[in-house]
């Protein structure tokens, strides 16, 4: 049971600039006494935060009448402070509770937030009762949740009943916030109307439907066309003429949230499992090709035919993996899971939510749209290369030569014949178009709604899916030349998330991690936690790089770098502390911290894996 405490933390009061799914009504915690509450502190371009929404929407169901999840959303990108954007958003991903616009992040500091996402836990009577960084906390929340129930029930303290989150109406549209397409051999354009869980074929104009694929409801069913479902599926990728024929489907779909891939038989609709379990991956790293049926995946977000077999964009993890449709394997291709920017020979690369795959007209280059950072990237002979971007926390509007262009949060790409590449700038709402030739980039259309892919097709017509618009979107011929293009120079930005303050010299990075209720580390296939750190730029970590199994650690911070960021990504394995057949849970995080180096700062950064009051 939860223990007393004389020195409980009353929960910060909710403040915002406004309300979502609530009718029009402002909340405060005076309205929430009775309920247990947890607040998700969440940001919509944050894949680790879509997660999260997942793993809540099971405890949602379950305890309804005693819980109430707020989503605080707390954003990194400038589009996200757009309160148009966050109420799309909302809709798009299936956001079933109240969500308190924090454009701010004034209540992500009033919490001590640290990363997205981050879950703050409150007790029927306003105290916070624990706190948790990342994802894969459903099993200890589960935990918690239970003792709050029994602990409240006999006090008299917790009010069963419904709670505040009241529904949007969805508008009508032939399509609701469709993800990626393709150009299918006989002209067709297949689209993931991922909002809508299904695929929708369009004759080649783009806008006369011919067929539907799903049934239009969240699930995870193969069968027909009108009995299989999806979830958020996203990338699609045409297999050639003799591989479809030996694997016995046509086109492989990135089912998003229910971490498959999926076959599709265009001639009758069927769709049938090709890799994945349905679980989310959460291991080790290793280089080893698996049986595809076999294998947990991450958000799979896109996919492309390169080098004789599928690439898929890893988004869940910060990797790009393969596919073989024929030998029916899937291993890592690309990417550590650092959630960073770094170039070199594969795998040993650092990615941040791939979520675009185009290849260029010869077959040699893969194009990779890298949203975190806000990067157009690219594999070659074996190694990664950045086009444009330059880290985790810089983006804008900025066009000319690439070592000076930004974007915002791209999701999409298109190899072009000429051996340039269209970018869909999706929360810039632009088109953009970079030329190797030239080392530049430029814009060639703007004022579209969360453009989230690109499509050329054999004709020469480049179709734009305008996500937030619903819509495909036809481009003007000559558009997408050198001709065609404006250049923009527009804000540079960086990421309004307040730096930490540390002391040059000596510091003690610790991270926090309680198992939850029930459960113990699990040392039963060798040590129980991992720790790895980096830096960048490198220079800023004198000592204390590398990989350990220990949670705490001793790092030298360079003085003489003003700042920088400490990528530091932890986990930890527990088991069921007194079960026959114990579960086994591994939780885990990667930070990018921002650092101001100050001389009177603290010599301390403390980081909560998972915390409970227990």
């Amino acid at each position: 049971m939860t223990k007393a405490r004389t020195d409980r933390v009353r929960a910060p009061q909710l403040r915002g600039r406004g309300w979502l799914n609530t009718g029009g009504r402002e909340l405060g915690l005076a309205d929430l006494r009775g309920k247990i509450v947890i607040l998700d502190f969440w940001t919509f371009c944050c894949i680790n935060c879509l997660h999260v929404l997942d793993e809540l929407r099971p405890l949602e169901d379950k305890y309804g009448d005693v819980l109430v999840v707020i989503g605080v959303h707390s954003p990194k990108f400038e589009h996200e402070r757009d309160p148009v954007a966050l109420a799309a958003a909302v809709e798009r991903y299936g956001v079933a509770h109240p969500v308190l616009d924090d454009p701010d992040l004034d209540m992500w500091q009033q919490y001590a937030a640290k990363a997205w996402p981050t879950l703050s836990v409150v007790d029927p009577e306003g105290y916070v009762v624990a706190s948790m960084a990342g994802e894969g906390h459903a099993e200890g929340l589960t935990r918690l949740i239970e003792e709050l129930i029994a602990t409240h029930d006999a006090k008299g303290t917790l009010h069963r009943g419904d709670g505040p989150y009241v529904p949007p109406a969805e508008p009508a549209t032939t399509l609701r916030f469709p993800g990626k397409a393709v150009e299918l051999p006989d002209g067709d354009l297949l689209v993931s109307d991922s909002a809508r869980h299904r695929l929708v074929r369009f004759a080649p104009d783009g806008e006369t439907v011919v067929g539907e694929i799903g049934s239009g409801s969240r699930g995870r069913s193969d069968g027909t066309a009108e009995t299989a479902s999806f979830a958020e599926p996203q990338g699609l990728c045409v297999l050639p003429p003799h591989t479809a024929e030996v694997a016995g489907f046509d086109v492989v779909v990135a089912d998003t949230v229910n971490h498959l891939l999926r076959g599709v038989r265009l001639e009758t609709g069927e769709v049938v499992t090709v890799a994945g379990t349905g679980r989310q991956w959460r291991s080790t790293v290793d280089d080893l090709p698996h049986d595809a049926l076999c294998a947990d995946l991450s958000s799979p977000w896109d996919l492309a035919w390169y080098d004789g077999r599928v690439v898929i964009a890893m988004a869940g993890i910060h990797q790009l993996w393969w596919y073989d449709p024929i030998k029916r394997t899937t291993g890592v291709y690309a990417g550590t899971t650092v959630e960073a920017l770094r170039d070199g020979p594969l795998p040993d690369v650092w990615l941040a939510q791939p979520s675009g795959l185009s290849v260029s007209a010869d077959g040699t280059r893969l194009w990779v749209a890298d949203s975190e950072t806000s990067a157009l990237r690219y594999v070659e002979d074996g190694a990664l290369h950045t086009a444009v971007g330059q880290g985790l926390f810089d983006f804008g509007h900025v066009d000319g030569p690439a070592g000076e262009a930004l974007m915002q949060h791209p999701l999409g790409v298109c190899a072009l014949p000429d051996g340039s590449v269209l970018v869909a700038d999706t929360y810039n709402g632009a088109v953009r178009r970079f030329d190797p030739a030239t080392d530049a980039m430029a814009t060639v259309a703007d004022g579209l709604a969360e453009p989230s892919d690109i499509v050329v097709t054999g004709s020469g017509a480049v179709l734009v899916v305008e996500s937030a618009a619903h819509r495909l979107t036809r481009l003007a011929p000559g558009t997408v030349s050198a001709a065609g293009a404006t250049t923009v120079d527009g804000p540079r930005r960086r990421a309004e998330r307040p730096p930490t303050r540390l002391r040059g010299g000596e510091v003690l990075l610790d991270v926090i991690f309680t198992p939850a209720p029930g459960q113990k580390l699990d040392d039963s296939f060798g040590p129980s936690t991992r720790l790895e750190v980096s830096a960048s730029p490198p220079e800023l970590l004198v000592e204390g790089a590398g990989v350990g199994t220990d949670l705490s650690r001793r790092l030298v911070l360079d003085p003489a770098v003003p700042g920088g960021v400490l990528q530091v990504v932890a986990q930890a394995a527990t088991c069921d502390a007194e079960a026959e057949h114990a579960a086994c849970h591994l939780t885990r995080q990667d930070w990018g911290v921002p650092v101001t180096i100050a001389e009177d700062a603290e010599p301390r950064l403390a980081l909560i894996l998972r915390g409970l009051d227990t």
